[in-house]
């Protein structure tokens, strides 16, 4: 009897020996004090990484880039050791579908309650129950224009009712060249606005409307003398670019850039009748390395406060209804930042598209800007 009672309390100890080892008791360690992030240039207020450091003890690194087809290759490579990055929605999409961003702790984010509910269902199209994605800022593809040198480069010529003419119709186009248009160096900006113009689908799957959208933007690459998703702000505020093809928050930067200068140029963001909407939202890379400082990063901004700093700063609509209250009454009240309600139901949501369209899109893209 001793020998079986000895034999169950070795037993039970060495259960208890294994579950010490193996059980859930053992806490994770805490995540180092970094928050890698990844995001698109001018676009955050000075002192937002500061107030963030402030507040948790976090240290941020922060990186730049200028185009989603950068972001996407570097997503899909792996390890690229960020912790929050920011692609366009329907960039996000086709990293979701890949596996390639994590789905958000909402326990984490008591702050999601500030967001404009419209605006969630509106990327709940692309994320469904908005599972991995916060929108930062939102626009829209536009063009922004020198006014008084636009003027004086088409003289007799009025301007257009369709604001696309300036840069996609040869006989505006050609006389613009002498005081500079500039492109966005991105297909996926490029090429919607181009289909939209010809009267195709922005986010077209037909292989033949791409080849449509090439002749016609052969026909104008002449004219084109600048491709820049970055630079292009300084040049168009000092006026060496009398028209560029870029964001919205963007061109309204450059104008602001102009004012704050005192160089008398007079730069204006356009509002097309037609053009794709852009919304940039906030994402934890699958293999982030601090997810915990991510989403703190992530609460952080949703506070109105936060949100409204960005739009005070960079002029690109945020999605924080309670942020609204403490935007900038200029900017609040800006038609081509807040798009009025009839001008936004003639925007249209980008779509995400499948590998091939993209390597259309990226060959049409290519052949235009080396005018090959």
């Amino acid at each position: 009897m001793k020998t079986i009672r000895r034999i169950a309390q070795c037993f039970i100890l060495g259960l208890a020996a294994a579950a010490s080892i193996t059980g859930p008791a053992r806490a994770a360690p805490p995540e180092e004090k970094i928050l890698n992030i990844y995001n698109w240039s001018d676009y955050i207020a000075e002192d937002t990484v500061r107030n963030f450091e402030k507040e948790t003890g976090i240290k941020v690194r922060y990186d730049l880039f200028d185009s989603n087809e950068v972001l996407h290759a570097k997503l899909t490579a792996g390890k690229t050791g960020y912790d929050i990055v920011v692609p366009t929605a329907h960039w996000a999409r086709l990293q979701i579908d890949g596996g390639l961003l994590r789905p958000l702790d909402k326990a984490s984010l008591p702050n999601l309650a500030n967001l404009d509910p419209a605006l969630q269902t509106l990327i709940g199209r692309l994320d469904p129950d908005n599972k991995h994605l916060v929108v930062w800022l939102w626009g829209y593809t536009t063009l922004g224009i020198n006014v008084d040198k636009v003027k004086a480069a088409l003289g007799s010529l009025p301007m257009p009712d369709n604001v696309w003419d300036l840069v996609f119709d040869a006989r505006y186009a050609s006389k613009l060249k002498s005081c500079g248009i500039s492109f966005l160096d991105s297909p996926s900006e490029v090429l919607p606005a181009a289909l939209l113009y010809i009267g195709k689908p922005a986010y077209s799957k037909n292989s033949a409307d791409y080849q449509d959208a090439a002749r016609m933007l052969q026909a104008i690459r002449p004219s084109v003398t600048l491709f820049s998703s970055a630079g292009y702000i300084n040049d168009l505020a000092n006026g060496a670019l009398c028209v560029s093809l870029g964001w919205s928050g963007d061109i309204n930067i450059a104008r602001q850039r102009a004012i704050d200068s005192k160089n008398g140029q007079n730069i204006v963001a356009l509002v097309p009748k037609a053009a794709a909407l852009m919304f940039d939202t906030m994402a934890i890379p699958a293999d982030a390395p601090h997810p915990g400082n991510a989403h703190l990063w992530i609460n952080f901004i949703l506070r109105p406060d936060v949100h409204a700093s960005l739009t005070n700063k960079v002029f690109y609509a945020n999605p924080n209804a309670a942020a609204t209250r403490l935007v900038r009454p200029d900017i609040a009240g800006n038609r081509t930042v807040y798009l009025p309600d009839a001008d936004k139901q003639r925007m249209v949501v980008p779509e995400p598209l499948s590998a091939d369209a993209r390597r259309t899109m990226t060959r049409v893209f290519t052949r235009f800007k080396t005018g090959m």
